[in-house]
């Protein structure tokens, strides 16, 4: 059976992140080949890519390589994130269906209830789940593949402290859903750029060895009053 190219794209693009390939490490064909069950040709697609997503350069006399980004670089996507995740939430309170809000409150109850345990492995897993889910609402295919990259490159590039009140945290999340729910467009885009503020600043820097907390991004967004709106 051939395994299709975007299977071996996501397998490789998971190593990349895992740290299981270095940064400037050569990703020779055979080898991946090897490594996967696969032969060279979903490997070469897969290259291109990984390669067209930043995640792969490719360099002459070496061939592919593991990309390495810069500070300057890193510091853009979140700041990318800033704009998009904000836009994907306000687009969401126009387009979500029924079966995306029943699932938004399902992950925000089980986040509030794993956030009052202290299970900061499982809060971890169900926030990527709440907003990979909150991107699907917002109907936009592009926008969604927009966001879906970021988290990858995101998490390929910095690790991330622990919310200090992760109750706080998910009460945000639930105000998130209120406003998605009801359809108000601004109050779901200014509770998402409060939300993603926080969660920016406590992103350190894999390849600087996590030794400066990420400054924390500036937006016009006036602090949001949360009261009434945590479960």
């Amino acid at each position: 059976m051939r395994i299709p190219a975007h299977s071996v794209c996501t397998a490789i693009r998971d190593d990349i992140v895992a740290g299981v390939y270095e940064r400037g490490s050569r990703l020779t064909e055979e080898l991946l080949a090897r490594r996967y069950g696969v032969s060279r040709v979903p490997v070469r697609e897969a290259l291109r890519t990984l390669e067209a997503e930043g995640f792969v350069v490719t360099r002459r006399h070496a061939g592919a390589c593991v990309a390495e980004p810069t500070e300057q670089e890193a510091a853009d996507l979140l700041e990318m994130r800033m704009l998009l995740e904000p836009l994907g939430a306000a687009r969401a309170a126009q387009r979500r269906t029924e079966a995306h809000l029943k699932v938004l409150r399902g992950l925000v109850r089980l986040g509030q209830e794993r956030a009052r345990r202290g299970s900061s492995e499982d809060l971890r897993s169900l926030g990527g789940w709440f907003h990979e889910t909150l991107a699907q609402a917002s109907g936009s295919h592009a926008l969604t593949s927009m966001l879906t990259q970021l988290r990858h490159k995101i998490a390929w590039m910095y690790t991330v402290e622990a919310p200090a009140n992760p109750v706080e945290s998910w009460a945000e999340h639930g105000a998130i859903v209120d406003a998605v729910a009801r359809g108000d467009q601004e109050r779901a885009r200014t509770v998402t750029a409060l939300h993603t503020e926080r969660a920016t600043a406590a992103h350190r820097l894999r390849f600087s060895g996590g030794a400066e907390r990420v400054d924390r991004v500036r937006t016009s967004q006036p602090p949001v009053n949360m009261t009434g709106l945590r479960h």
